[in-house]
């Protein structure tokens, strides 16, 4: 079974049309391949690759307004699929999504992300619109 790695161009052509004001969080949630899988052959783990994908892609990341807002560690599915699970779990801001696609589209990151399409065994990039924290459950703010 192939993951998912990368966006399709049609579902990055409607993540660009529902342009909005404001930030977006972008709910990551990565999981790893035990080795690397480079093109040229090079030899590295997953969370090697993955490391210097992040390294390398901070400076165009940080210079547009990205930054981290939340991570944590998987422990435990509690309700889902129990082979399900994830190596890393993160929420990015971005100032806008104009500053996402900047990033995507900017040629240090372009050359980063392939630490990642190598890294990456499986991969869930979940774009939110960021609302006040209420109180309790299901009463979600407009």
């Amino acid at each position: 079974m192939t993951g998912h790695i990368d966006p399709t161009k049609e579902v990055f052509a409607q993540f660009r049309e529902k342009d909005r004001l404001g930030p977006i969080h972008m709910l990551n949630l990565v999981r790893l391949k035990p080795r690397a899988t480079y093109p040229d052959g090079r030899e590295a783990t997953g969370a090697e690759a993955y490391a210097a994908y992040g390294r390398e892609s901070l400076p165009v990341f940080s210079r547009l307004g990205g930054k981290v807002v939340w991570q944590g560690a998987f422990e435990l599915m509690l309700i889902g699929p129990q082979s399900e699970h994830w190596d890393h779990m993160f929420i990015a801001e971005y100032p806008s999504v104009a500053a996402f696609v900047e990033m995507i589209r900017d040629p240090v990151y372009r050359e980063a992300v392939k630490h990642r399409q190598a890294a990456v065994e499986d991969s869930r990039l979940i774009r939110t619109k960021p609302l006040p924290v209420g109180e309790g459950f299901g009463q979600i703010p407009e």
